[in-house]
């Protein structure tokens, strides 16, 4: 069985969550999943969305997913498709929907002319990492990422003067 990707569509949300539930329980983080079906439709099928997804489905239907998004390098001074979320379903690993959904991300960032193509790996997750080393993907261990969320994001959001 070889899986077919396809753009996600409107009608996709609830298949949508789940796999970003189930990514969220293989990584450990349940606990951080917010989202909900009309979060996803309200921001992936808007009139000018900014985040997009692909669906891999075989024959016993969806198996896998992906979450992307475009960014801007100012030293390439061209866009990069930036990859959020990729998820293979357990028992369809190893039969090649993963590499066929980053060969379609890879397809669409050359398709927008895109410098690059990047994401983010826990560093505990083995599988995944030699997976794309084997793509030839090449690890940025020399950078250290950094997030804003919840009371920190507002408090800086609060030094603008703009949102009082």
């Amino acid at each position: 069985m070889s899986a077919v990707i396809r753009r996600a569509a409107p009608g996709d949300e609830a298949i949508i969550l789940a796999f970003i539930r189930e990514l969220a329980a293989y990584e450990k983080l349940e606990h951080e999943v917010i989202a909900t079906e009309s979060d996803l439709k309200s921001t992936l099928f808007c009139d000018h969305p900014k985040a997009f997804a692909l669906i891999a489905e075989d024959d016993a239907g969806p198996c896998g997913f992906a979450l992307y998004f475009f960014n801007y390098s100012t030293f390439l001074g061209r866009h990069g498709l930036y990859l959020e979320d990729l998820y293979v379903r357990e028992d369809r690993r190893g039969a090649g929907v993963g590499k066929a959904l980053l060969a379609r991300l890879a397809a669409i960032a050359e398709e927008n002319h895109c410098g690059r193509m990047e994401w983010w790996v826990l560093d505990w997750n083995a599988p995944s990492i030699a997976f794309y080393k084997s793509l030839g993907a090449d690890a940025m261990d020399e950078w250290t990422v950094y997030r804003l969320t919840g009371p920190a994001l507002k408090s800086l959001a609060a030094e603008d003067g703009a949102l009082s």
